[in-house]
């Protein structure tokens, strides 16, 4: 029995060892393998985002560039909108406008009004509706010309012309509703 019992024991050690063993290497060595890996992954993460934050950074001065070339053409393209800071003011600028462009060549304002702002998308819409009277077709002509071309753009939406005395066909007297575009 003595020589049993000594396998049992060697059989009992050289188990409970190679258990040792196996535990020591899943919850060890398994898991230092998997904590490194977990770091490695993370190392290379944040080497992307790294790269990524390099990427920006250089990039930079084309973006400056870019947003300058945008400044400029927003303001090139501002200069085409009646400005004001509110639709009041921006009324206000397109009635004096029109004002000038109609006095500076010959007409005569009898009344003049603002309508409602439409919206139109980032825009909105200003109308000035004027009764105004030409001292003939030329005149009118060249205003109207006047009001079309210049910048601001300036449109007329609606003209109603009428002359004034049936015997001597000289004065119109014109009814005219001119649009323009402004910023919100």
């Amino acid at each position: 029995m003595g020589k049993r019992n000594k396998i049992f024991k060697w059989a009992a050690v050289v188990l409970i060892l190679s258990l040792g063993i196996a535990v020591l290497y899943d919850y060890g060595i398994l898991s230092i393998h998997d904590r490194l890996n977990s770091i490695q992954d993370l190392q290379k993460s944040k080497a992307k985002t790294l790269q990524k934050y390099t990427d920006a950074i250089a990039s930079k001065p084309l973006l400056e560039k870019r947003l300058l070339e945008l400044a400029e053409t927003r303001k090139h393209e501002d200069t085409k909108l009646i400005m004001g800071q509110t639709p009041a003011i921006a009324a206000a600028n397109l009635q004096n406008t029109v004002k000038d462009i109609i006095q500076g060549r010959g007409g005569t304002i009898h009344s003049e009004r603002v309508e409602k702002s439409e919206d139109l998308g980032k825009f909105k819409v200003t109308h000035v509706v004027l009764d105004v009277i030409f001292p003939d077709i030329r005149a009118m002509s060249d205003i109207l010309f006047k009001i079309e071309t210049q910048t601001p753009y300036l449109v007329v939406k609606e003209l109603d012309v009428r002359v004034r005395n049936y015997a001597e066909p000289k004065d119109l007297v014109v009814k005219i509703k001119i649009a323009a575009l402004t910023g919100k």
